[in-house]
């Protein structure tokens, strides 16, 4: 089990500790409610230093990116970052993450810490061109300061103007007296907020100055459940839940990443899923009744018949409801639909609705 440089620092605090894509993670510090709901009403601060970070640098940089990634990503400039996937062979995904375009010829990758040894040897197994990557999974630090409050509590840590920073843009300069930190709005929350890439010798520094920082606003210490409940009211996928190797992005709603300008893993296929329709497709839901929809729970139509299961389900804090994603039949995916999910012996009633589920 890895840990990250924080993890001290967690269990100091009190954190409920858990294993987590192969770290040893915070999942709660005061519990999910409070954690959630500071974020939505002020300013929380996440340890993501789990992730993984690549960069690929070089004359044949974009061309590598363009061949694995289903986005466009020549239409990055330098300060702007992009969401992607990896397409795999076989009408899946190998992973999601997000492109930086840090100089002319170099990029950052960010991918999902579950997936860092699967996603280097994909990008490696496709790089004919010679472009040059480097794993700095390892070395780098993550942190996601994240709520309403965000650009207030910060703006005293930065010379960099907080609020000129566009979502899924990003800046290079100082914070927490900290030199070459990418600061980036790339939020997984819909809260808005910022993420701050540092090397893991400086991120207990910056920690520590984020929470002297936020103390006013009423920062706290945010876990891993509150940023699932905050990304699932937001409809975002999380890999491994809504989408993975067996799921395309054109069913998993994902074709506005989906690029076909350009010729990329198994464009040809995906194109023609676009084009036909998928068999399938990823739906949010609503249940009329009290109940928590959990990850695999059965989705049946009107008649009791099995027709899905459940990726991603909680109770939402800001709602006070159940909701979840889940795949159904193409045909039985228009929004208003009525379905119902087994929640033990119940079926409860559910209603497809529109994403995301909280509006801010």
């Amino acid at each position: 089990m890895k840990n990250t440089v924080l993890t001290s620092t967690h269990e100091a605090l009190g954190a409920k500790m858990i294993p987590f894509a192969g770290f040893n993670m915070p999942v709660q510090y005061e519990g999910v409610n409070v954690e959630h709901e500071t974020v939505r009403n002020a300013v929380g601060v996440f340890d993501v230093s789990h992730m993984g970070e690549f960069l690929i640098e070089g004359e044949h940089a974009l061309e590598l990116i363009q061949k694995v990634s289903s986005n466009d990503a020549s239409k990055l400039t330098v300060g702007k970052a992009q969401y992607s996937c990896l397409p795999n062979e076989t009408g899946g995904i190998v992973d999601d993450l997000i492109i930086y375009r840090v100089k002319e010829d170099s990029y950052l990758l960010v991918v999902n810490a579950s997936n860092i040894d699967k996603d280097w040897n994909w990008i490696q197994s496709k790089n004919d061109v010679n472009a040059k990557m480097r794993n700095l999974s390892n070395a780098y630090s993550l942190l996601a300061i994240q709520g309403p409050k965000a650009i207030e509590a910060m703006q005293s840590l930065t010379g960099q103007d907080l609020s000129a920073i566009k979502f899924y843009n990003f800046v290079i300069g100082d914070f927490a007296g900290i030199n070459d930190v990418i600061i980036s709005a790339t939020g997984y929350t819909g809260s808005g907020g910022f993420e701050i890439y540092c090397k893991n010798s400086e991120v207990k520094q910056i920690w520590d100055k984020v929470l002297k920082a936020g103390a006013k606003f009423g920062i706290k210490p945010i876990g891993l459940a509150a940023r699932d409940t905050l990304r699932l009211e937001m409809g975002y996928c999380l890999y491994g839940n809504d989408i993975d190797d067996t799921t395309s992005p054109i069913e998993a709603g994902l074709g506005w990443i989906t690029k076909f300008n350009k010729d990329f893993t198994n464009s040809e296929a995906l194109k023609k899923e676009k084009e036909n329709g998928p068999n399938r497709k990823l739906v949010a839901f609503e249940l009329d009744e009290r109940g928590i929809p959990r990850q695999g729970y059965e989705i049946v139509d009107q008649n009791n018949q099995i027709i899905g299961r459940v990726t991603s389900g909680t109770m939402s804090p800001s709602l006070g409801k159940g909701i979840g994603l889940g795949y159904v039949p193409s045909d039985q995916a228009a929004l208003g639909n009525k379905i119902k999910i087994k929640i033990r012996k119940n079926s409860v009633p559910a209603t497809l609705v529109k994403l995301p589920f909280y509006k801010y």
